[in-house]
């Protein structure tokens, strides 16, 4: 009878690991539940080692439970922080011999923070990190950061990053038209929401765009402007009669030293 619990709350200790991984890493719609079950399952495991069992089989339950809860803990961090990226992607319809409509198209590329908490940002960096071989929050942590990133969005209700880039997109688009240009059109972009560069390429091509600038809004050159560059890069557009540019960041933008200058100015 004993050996049976040892092996019964053995399995659940692999279950409680799994269901910690999850409440740390599940949308906040979801927290409840997984807190939940993840408390009755503690319990239950609880009272079966301090009122089921005796002398050498408590001892053996509980370094079994500690086995297994670390090793559901781990597969799952795994399978958590291997998550592909599921943002969609439109399909290229766009012929190759297709010449375009002859207009120009800028794509608004930065960073990019969902409204809401979705860590698939977080998990591409972390695994951009990884590639590079740059030392970061260590693996089994991991989860622990997804848990305070999840924290942060609770206590701000939502992140306006977005917002402020669609402002500043239609404000540079407003700046074209008073200058006379009514046709290059315009799209944004973020490496960590929706939609992804290389969506946005897409579509403009589908559009009919004849050339194409993917306005790179980051102050500095980083691995997130290679990121994007390597994502646009990866949709094979060789044989397609459209110009693709790339400009710099904003760092050596003149425009950018002088606002930076007056703004120093004014509070000296």
């Amino acid at each position: 009878m004993e050996i049976l619990l040892v092996l019964l709350v053995s399995a659940l200790g692999l279950f409680l690991g799994f269901l910690v991984i999850k409440f740390l890493s599940v949308h906040p719609t979801q927290m409840s539940l997984y807190l939940m079950v993840t408390c009755v399952i503690f319990f239950i495991i609880l009272g079966t080692v301090a009122f089921g069992l005796d002398g050498p089989f408590r001892w053996l339950a509980s370094g079994t439970i500690l086995l297994t809860f670390l090793a559901g803990y781990a597969w799952t961090a795994r399978n958590v922080l291997s998550r592909e990226d599921d943002r969609p992607v439109p399909a290229l319809t766009r012929q190759r011999e297709d010449p375009g409509k002859g207009h120009s198209a800028v794509v608004y590329f930065t960073h990019g923070e969902p409204e809401t908490y979705d860590p698939i940002g977080w998990i591409n960096q972390f695994r951009e990190f990884d590639e590079q071989k740059i030392p970061f929050v260590p693996f089994l942590v991991r989860p622990l950061f997804l848990n305070a990133l999840r924290q942060h969005y609770l206590i701000v209700g939502r992140s306006n990053h977005r917002h402020t880039h669609f402002q500043m997109l239609k404000s540079l688009e407003r700046s074209f038209r008073e200058a006379g240009d009514t046709t290059t059109r315009f799209y944004i972009s973020f490496l960590d929401d929706n939609p992804r560069p290389d969506a946005a390429v897409i579509q403009a091509l589908n559009e009919g765009a004849s050339s194409i600038v993917v306005a790179e809004v980051f102050v500095s050159v980083s691995n997130h402007t290679a990121e994007g560059k390597s994502l646009i890069e990866e949709l094979d557009l060789d044989g397609l009669p459209v110009e693709l540019h790339f400009t710099d960041p904003l760092w050596d933008s003149e425009t950018l030293h002088h606002m930076f200058v007056e703004r120093v100015e004014k509070y000296l």
